[in-house]
């Protein structure tokens, strides 16, 4: 196993822009970023999105590591750029975020669980300006009206008990009892303020301008204006530093940051994709769930913000997927069933499709499960060739890099850097961007404004942030805004039922459908098997 001081050493990071963390980490300062490229050229940006998933996920972090991996077994100098795991999951259904098998990171258990302390950091800054509001509700300052406070609180778990809370009960120094809610880390706008920041001065400005409450004359108050800015920025000094680790085959990683994209924008940070690009010559990064939440955000939002170009974006499917979007008929997905795989084809096209729509080079990869037949493989196969998209199945969960080398090679042949074509236009009204997301990317008719999203428009409006971009909040089951509604849906309208300023974030939170920013734990959790054994924590993965 290679260390982490050699992982850094591939990449030739100048020391004194390393702060070691353990022995497994180190955060990387900014201030690289001031220097000259060491490498020729450009780096090749490549994007790991995927059709709709299953409940478990069909493997886009797996492919985003196994395809580093076998990268880095043809000689190319590369980094991968992934997310942080958030507890919730890793405690609720899906496990833990590192990937799996032979494709993971490590080591996987201090990732996955507290990490650097990130998201503790995040967790802390979006807090004490939580404590800032109520102290300034308390006493009167900044004539914040308690009826209009908008801003959360926050905590890394999944936890349906926090989705609506009453604060301030108790005696008159307790503070003024009203209405609140908890959502998760990972939809924190300090989050997403700190994936978007092209650098402190520029977090230092988002956190500023964010808006955390209206005033008797219905205006906004910022953080600014309660002077709470320096201190949530000195809460994320370190938080702003990427953080590089290492696959088991030594290839390095940057993770950093880790918005959900069913609820906010689902990308790693900018500044780990732009220090991956400073460092190697092929990054490759995921963005959340299927092409209509990460990829349309990572487009939209994500290089909008940043200027970046994609060489090409792999589209992760599963047979199993592809059987539950063909309607399997009640049979096991690890069944055999190649009708219902070519049934579940129509939810593989339209992803093709988004990717496509937004300008940008498709590349299919199979990830390969243990009990798919070569018929089913052969299905889509022969469906990817009739629609000129090139296609790999990979192993690399079972075989490392190895199992992607394939892949590897169809992505570098299709590698076209390129700057990609948004869903809309900034200038645009906010009911445009939204209708136009949900028309060209979800394949929606159209659109319906329902409960408070039709005087959160105005109020938008009013106040001059009608020019940001949209983060729409939606289901990842389903295309629509309906989870039951499989394949790939036809004659339906998206419900929007409420509108959020994110100005520190730079963009408007488009709630849709039933979807929530703070999920629930399920039934049976899998933090039920979590455990701590000699010394090392086991059922993470």
């Amino acid at each position: 196993m290679d260390s982490i001081s050699e992982a850094a050493s591939r990449l030739e990071i100048p020391a004194d822009c390393l702060m070691p963390f353990g022995d497994f980490a180190v955060k990387i300062d900014p201030k690289l970023l001031l220097r000259r490229r060491s490498q020729p050229g450009k780096a090749k940006l490549v994007l790991v999105t995927a059709i709709t998933p299953t409940r478990a996920g069909e493997g886009k972090t797996t492919t985003t590591i196994g395809l580093a991996d076998a990268l880095n077994k043809l000689g190319e100098k590369v980094c991968c750029a992934l997310r942080e795991p958030s507890l919730g999951p890793c405690l609720g259904v899906k496990g833990g975020g590192t990937g799996g098998g032979r494709a993971q990171l490590t080591p996987s258990d201090r990732i996955n669980l507290h990490f650097t302390g990130d998201f503790h950091a995040i967790t802390s800054a979006h807090s004490a300006i939580a404590a800032i509001v109520d102290n300034a509700v308390h006493f009167g300052g900044a004539g914040i009206d308690s009826r209009r406070v908008l801003w959360p609180r926050v905590v890394d778990m999944n936890d349906r008990a926090l989705r609506n809370v009453m604060v301030g009960l108790g005696k008159r120094s307790d503070g003024m009892p009203r209405q609140a809610h908890f959502v998760i880390t990972a939809a924190s706008e300090i989050m997403a303020m700190l994936c978007l920041a092209s650098d402190v001065e520029n977090l230092r400005k988002r956190i500023g301008r964010t808006v955390v409450a209206y005033n008797h004359d219905r205006e906004v108050v910022t953080v600014d204006q309660l002077k709470a800015t320096g201190v949530a920025l000195a809460l994320m000094r370190d938080a702003v530093m990427p953080n590089l680790v290492r696959t088991l085959e030594g290839t390095p990683a940057l993770v950093h940051g880790g918005p959900f994209a069913n609820i906010a924008h689902g990308c790693s940070s900018v500044l780990a994709t732009r220090t991956g690009m400073h460092l190697a010559d092929w990054v490759i990064t995921e963005a959340g769930f299927g092409s209509e939440l990460g990829a349309e955000k990572f487009v939209d939002i994500k290089c909008r913000t940043a200027g970046l170009e994609v060489a090409a974006v792999v589209v992760v499917a599963s047979v199993r997927a592809l059987k539950l979007h063909g309607g399997h008929d009640g049979k096991a997905l690890d069944t055999p069933d190649p009708a219902a795989v070519a049934r579940g084809l129509a939810n593989l096209n339209k992803h093709i499709e988004n990717v496509r729509g937004f300008g940008l080079v498709p590349v299919v990869g199979l990830n390969r499960f243990g009990s798919d037949t070569d018929e089913e493989v052969a299905v889509v196969r022969a469906h990817c060739d009739d629609m000129g998209v090139p296609f790999e199945e990979a192993t690399h969960f079972a075989n490392g890099g190895d199992g992607a080398l394939e892949l590897a090679k169809s992505v570098m042949a299709a590698a076209k850097p390129m700057a990609p074509t948004y869903s809309y236009e900034l200038k645009e009204g906010i009911p445009e961007k939204i209708r136009k997301v949900a028309q060209k990317v979800y394949g929606a008719d159209d659109i319906v404004l329902a409960d408070t999203a039709p005087s959160d428009l105005r109020t938008i409006k009013r106040l001059g942030y009608d020019h940001l971009p949209v983060c729409i909040a939606k289901t990842p089951a389903s295309l629509s805004d309906n989870p039951k509604r499989l394949g790939r849906p036809r004659d339906f309208n998206i419900t929007v039922r409420e509108i959020q300023i994110n100005a520190g974030a730079g963009f408007l939170v488009v709630l849709t459908g039933d979807v929530m920013r703070m999920p629930g734990l399920p039934r049976a959790p899998r933090s039920e098997v979590i455990d701590l054994v000699h010394g090392e924590v086991v059922n993470l993965a």
